[in-house]
């Protein structure tokens, strides 16, 4: 009994990871649409989602035999089969929720621990019945394929359903409110936050009340046949409260709804999640003490694991004080989050994801269907719906983009409210609709029909969803698959799978903490570089431009070091490598052009005709962009056919040459970042010298090849790389000489209206 013991402190230790691990995954489901919207101040939002956690994990109790029973039918299992699918169940969801979490894409917890119990009881059940006999089939009597199924089904439900249903109610409330709602919502919001909120509180009773072990069984009763009267009571007083605040306050309503949204679902996932990461452990505690009173625990069929047990409260509000502690300080719950807000925005920017064949289909069908669509529908009505729908006068687009939500109130509103409606609808049909699931698409459906999606954002957003319900299917099978290869390890290896596979689990969630840890400071340093988001007139986007620039040329001039380092050393992997690197020019470049183009909607009408050069700054930086691309594919494709490297003589030119651009850089971002232009004549000097430098060595290699020194493979990567090095420095050139002509004009531009203010008058 010692070796389970020792099971059972496992067990708990892991439970404590599971809630971290699972409130990281879990907390997009209910922070999504108040952080997205920037309802408030993230303190206030947290202290919101905290509450909401707390108040759920009383509700919880009810649903703890879930583990116990609800997959699996214990009274097929021995003491120590239970006690190893345990165990097995736990390492898989730590590992598996924290890769989840690692790359920023949201699950589901129920459907992980499901899938998990369902793996290692038929891993159990399927040595046990091999054991006996060969007919497989017996493994039926062992596991509730009922439920599997039930799950499956709910993910289809939830990922159509919840999209389509969160697309059109948006759009209808769209059209009706328009993005300058701020009006509108004064005549119909005190109807739009009735409904909202009766959806929302029907949906705490509904969703919280029936798990809850201090509420009577006859007051749960009372709400579910009378939930017609609730509803209609709920609308009524709701209806009449709004409308006095909107009389007589001036408090923006949307905001209490989508605060009040956040507490429920926050409840809600306390109440009804809680079960899948510390259910285990206690049906493993359970498991423990009720062998520990037997006189042959080994032999005996856990039965007992059948009967309804209650949850001490005291566990319930620690587990509470956990999750609440990640909620606040656990980076990777943010990532997940972010992921959401992300693709759900509604302005264009960073992406996380990259294009895919699948999304570009996508995309290009959706244009296809559009197109067809317009064909049939009158002009006149087009023309009414797209006056609906012009962002161009909302609130969020008068605000500074380092200020401004990534969507609006009303949005937010919605997908809370579409939200609660479907969970708490399928909850009283008794349908699996995961709240992960559910909420996630409501989330996408909505910013679709926001038009948050436009084409120069849609294949990025559109490959993020595909990733996104990709790793869904995906949870079922690697929570199946590995849970049930643990079982069989723990099974037949007993302490010494254990000792081995613990540490292991230990090994590979401090591995992804590190690489979390990674790519959080790759994607921060990305946004960084954008500073001109925080630019608030179009003299200072001007300024942020020059600081932007020259980090994108540094970080140019480090790619081509490295690439030049690894091809003298004929280290194809390591050139490989520098792909992402490339990649990730490309993304700051693209990042460039679009926050010039949103710096030249924030100039002044006059600034603008001062200010005539962003196109040819674009073009400089997207020509650098297509240089140092080509660059790379030159080295990495000489190293992939094997061919002979360059020379000494070669390499020495080339370093020449990179010296040289380095140190033109280096006298650019001077310039640039200090506003340094009388330096601009020493600048053309070293310009100069470098073009003189590129003819000396473009000679060399023609002699070279003359007198057949070098091969004519290397003769053509020498010329290339040659070529691409002094198509940068000359872009570089360009760039210094537009960005000097901008700041110019617009200075004087900027001094001329400073002396015509009626103060200098």
């Amino acid at each position: 009994m010692e070796l389970f013991l020792v099971i059972v402190v496992i067990l708990f230790v892991l439970a404590i990871s599971d809630l971290i691990v699972g409130v990281s995954n879990d907390a997009v489901n209910f922070l999504n649409s108040a952080i997205g919207s920037k309802v408030a101040p993230r303190h206030i939002i947290m202290i919101v989602a905290s509450l909401g956690i707390m108040a759920g994990t009383i509700f919880s109790g009810g649903l703890m035999e879930v583990a116990r029973k609800g997959i699996f039918n214990p009274d097929m299992f021995y003491f120590q089969d239970i006690m190893m699918i345990f165990l097995a169940v736990m390492l898989t969801d730590v590992l598996l929720l924290d890769l989840f979490n690692t790359f920023g894409l949201p699950t589901s917890t129920t459907v992980s621990i499901v899938f998990e119990l369902l793996g290692s009881a038929v891993a159990i059940s399927l040595v046990k019945v091999l054991s006996v006999s060969n007919n497989i089939t017996e493994v039926v009597n062992y596991i509730n394929t009922s439920k599997a199924f039930a799950i499956i089904s709910g993910i289809l439900l939830s990922v159509v359903i919840a999209f389509t249903v969160g697309a059109i109610i948006q759009y209808v409330i769209r059209l009706i409110f328009t993005f300058e709602f701020e009006k509108r919502v004064k005549r119909y919001g005190a109807v739009f936050g009735a409904v909202t909120l009766t959806a929302i509180s029907f949906f705490i009773l509904l969703k919280g009340a029936k798990s809850a072990i201090f509420i009577p069984a006859d007051v749960v009763n009372y709400i579910k046949e009378n939930m017609l009267s609730v509803i209609l009571y709920s609308l009524v007083v709701w209806s009449i409260l709004f409308q006095l605040l909107l009389w007589f306050t001036k408090i923006n309503i949307l905001k209490p709804l989508v605060l009040i949204g956040t507490f429920a679902l926050a409840l809600a996932f306390a109440a009804n999640d809680l079960v899948n990461f510390i259910g285990v452990p206690l049906a493993g505690l359970s498991s423990y003490q009720i062998a520990a009173n037997m006189n042959d625990p080994f032999t005996h069929l856990m039965v007992e694991l059948k009967q309804k047990v209650d949850t001490p409260t005291l566990l319930l509000l620690i587990a509470g004080v956990i999750m609440v502690i990640t909620l606040w300080f656990n980076k990777k719950a943010r990532t997940v989050t972010k992921t959401e807000v992300n693709l759900g925005r509604q302005e264009e920017g960073y992406e996380r994801f990259e294009s895919s064949l699948v999304a570009r289909v996508v995309v290009r069908m959706s244009i296809s269907f559009l197109a067809i669509v317009k064909k049939i529908t009158p002009n006149s009505l087009q023309g009414k719906i797209n006056k609906r729908f012009d962002i161009s006068k909302a609130q969020l687009k008068k605000m500074n983009r380092a200020d401004a939500p990534a969507f609006d109130l009303l949005r937010a509103s919605v997908n809370l409210m579409v939200a609660s409606i479907l969970i708490s609808f399928a909850t009283s049909l008794k349908l699996p609709l995961s709240t992960t699931y559910v909420t996630f698409m409501v989330a996408m459906g909505t910013s679709l029909s926001d038009r948050a999606w436009g084409r120069e954002s849609a294949v990025y957003r559109v490959n993020g969803v595909i990733t996104v319900i990709g790793g869904w299917f995906l949870t079922a099978v690697i929570a199946f698959t590995v849970s049930g290869t643990f079982a069989t390890l723990i099974y037949f290896g007993e302490l010494v799978s254990i000792v081995i596979l613990v540490p292991l689990a230990g090994y590979f969630v401090f591995r992804t903490h590190v690489l979390h840890k990674k790519r959080e400071k790759e994607e921060d340093e990305a946004i960084q570089k954008l500073t001109m988001a925080s630019a608030k007139t179009g003299a200072e986007s001007l300024a942020a431009l020059f600081s932007d620039i020259t980090k994108y040329l540094s970080d140019v001039v480090v790619t081509i070091e490295k690439n030049l380092a690894a091809l003298s050393g004929g280290d194809r992997v390591k050139l490989t490598g520098q792909s992402k690197d490339v990649k990730k020019l490309k993304k700051h470049s693209n990042s460039i052009i679009t926050q010039i183009i949103h710096s030249v909607q924030m100039l002044d009408d006059r600034e603008v005709k001062q200010g005539r050069r962003y196109g040819k700054i674009i073009s400089s930086v997207q020509e650098i962009q297509a240089n140092i691309r080509e660059f790379h594919e030159y080295c990495l494709t000489h190293l992939d056919n094997n061919h002979q490297l360059p020379g000494p003589e070669e390499f020495s030119d080339l370093n020449k040459l990179y010296n040289s651009v380095a140190d033109l850089v280096n006298v650019a971002n001077d310039i640039l970042d200090n506003k340094k232009f009388e330096m601009v004549e020493d600048f053309n000097k070293k310009q100069e010298a470098v073009q003189e430098l590129f003819q000396v060595l473009d000679e060399s290699a023609l002699l070279r090849i003359k007198f057949g020194k070098v091969t004519s493979r290397n003769s053509m990567l020498f010329l290339n790389l040659l070529s691409g090095i002094d198509n940068i420095s000359s872009q570089v050139g360009y760039l210094v000489a537009l960005c000097r002509k901008n700041y110019i004009k617009i200075a004087d531009f900027k001094t001329n209206q400073d002396k015509n203010t009626p103060e200098n008058k």
